[in-house]
């Protein structure tokens, strides 16, 4: 028995979110179906990294799976591509140790959020990133904010109040933003996410650059531990998770 990891990207518009559920398309239903035709046993399953909502893309999502079969490293992308709907791809697959986890061996994860900046949003944007509209935000006031992010602190303010783990202690490494053309990004690395704190961070952040609130409030905000002193959650749609972290 071989274990493999593979990297995923998908378009979430048209799924539940990844994890199967018992209604809806998933991205995780499409994988296992797909690896399922290939192993010829409906037993098969893949674990992911992590979840993530509906609508959310993902660059660099990480699964990993056990096979008996001695398919080649590099013919696995083709084979599972093949059963694969369009918005779905498979982008490497690689052997690792027999004790490799996709969940558990995770040491961070990086997440962009993309803002579009235009009197009128294209149709062909609108699933892939958030219109911000006629009243563009103050980006240097959003940078001051997100300063505030960076480091060890408790998130309660910026998760979801559904977030079931009680330690909402995260370590966010890097928070930057940036302008492209008419495009405004947040990137985000953490050693772990809460359930929607990526969301609610870039929430935040828009709603510093519109005057809402001021740079330096983060610091009490986070500091409240709650949900309620903090900005609206932001769209889904503008979320792609860019790349998961392992050590060497």
């Amino acid at each position: 028995m071989r274990r493999l990891k593979a990297i995923v990207q998908y378009d979430g518009t048209h799924f539940n979110g990844y994890q199967i559920q018992d209604e809806g398309r998933t991205v995780q239903q499409q994988i296992d179906r797909a690896l399922r035709k290939i192993h010829k046993d409906d037993s098969i399953i893949s674990v992911a990294s992590g979840r993530t909502d509906t609508g959310v893309h993902a660059l660099g999502q990480v699964i990993h799976f056990d096979t008996p079969l001695t398919i080649p490293d590099e013919r696995w992308c083709i084979a599972m591509n093949t059963l694969l709907p369009n918005d779905v791809r498979i982008i490497s697959v690689e052997e690792v140790a027999s004790d490799f986890h996709a969940r558990y061996d995770a040491t961070g994860k990086t997440y962009l959020y993309k803002w579009e900046r235009t009197p009128i949003q294209s149709p062909f944007h609108r699933n892939y990133a958030v219109h911000i509209g006629y009243h563009y935000p103050d980006v240097d006031k959003m940078r001051q904010a997100a300063k505030h992010f960076v480091g060890t602190h408790d998130f309660t303010s910026f998760c979801s109040t559904k977030t079931a783990t009680t330690n909402r202690v995260r370590t966010i490494r890097k928070l930057s933003i940036e302008e492209f053309g008419d495009e405004l990004h947040m990137t985000i690395e953490g050693d772990g996410f809460l359930y929607n704190m990526v969301r609610t961070i870039a929430g935040m952040l828009l709603a510093v650059g519109r005057g809402q609130y001021d740079p330096d409030s983060i610091i009490e905000i986070l500091a409240a531990k709650n949900r309620k002193k903090a900005a609206e959650t932001a769209p889904s749609q503008g979320l792609y998770l860019v790349e998961v972290h392992y050590d060497e």
